[in-house]
């Protein structure tokens, strides 16, 4: 076995330390984020509509889906957050735990506990699976800066700069 120095912890080297998550403040956030979503949600779902409320009607129609939408991503956020706090690791089982959350709160608007269920068990799998596939829809880890590197060509060295570099080293 190695020695370990004095003052030295053998769990410093090896496990990440975990950062808490600001519960409140990023529910907030991912709720406001929502609420945007759902604001332009019933925005198409008053165009679409056969109504005399005109352009108000985005709030008095089917301004609900505003406020759903808004909860739905709250509730995803603080639930995520909680969870992970708690446990204190930052995995995919806290995404499930968010999306099963998320889900029930959308079984419970439907006004029906089976359907509350299964979209929990729904949401709560595909968070779950997205954030242990890495969160990355793309599927590659690949880094910004490789991506750009890639995308953009090198160009070819001029003639010109190279000649004129070789006679004035001679």
């Amino acid at each position: 076995m190695a020695e370990f120095k004095e003052g030295e912890s053998s769990t410093s080297t090896f496990a990440p330390t975990y950062d808490p998550k600001p519960s409140l403040r990023y529910a907030s956030a991912v709720g406001l984020q929502a609420a945007g979503v759902g604001a332009f949600v019933s925005a198409v779902q008053n165009a679409l509509g056969q109504h005399s409320k005109g352009a108000s009607g985005f709030l008095t129609r089917t301004g609900g889906t505003i406020g759903f939408f808004a909860a739905m991503g709250a509730t995803f956020a603080l639930t995520e957050s909680v969870v992970a706090n708690t446990r204190e690791k930052d995995d995919a089982l806290n995404g499930v735990a968010g999306g099963c959350a998320a889900g029930f709160l959308a079984g419970i608007r439907a006004r029906s506990l089976p359907m509350a269920i299964a979209s929990c068990a729904v949401l709560g799998a595909a968070v779950g699976t997205f954030d242990y596939g890495g969160k990355n829809i793309a599927g590659d880890a690949e880094s910004k800066e490789e991506k750009r590197k890639r995308f953009f060509k090198n160009p070819p060295p001029s003639p010109f700069t190279t000649a004129s570099a070789t006679e004035s080293s001679e």
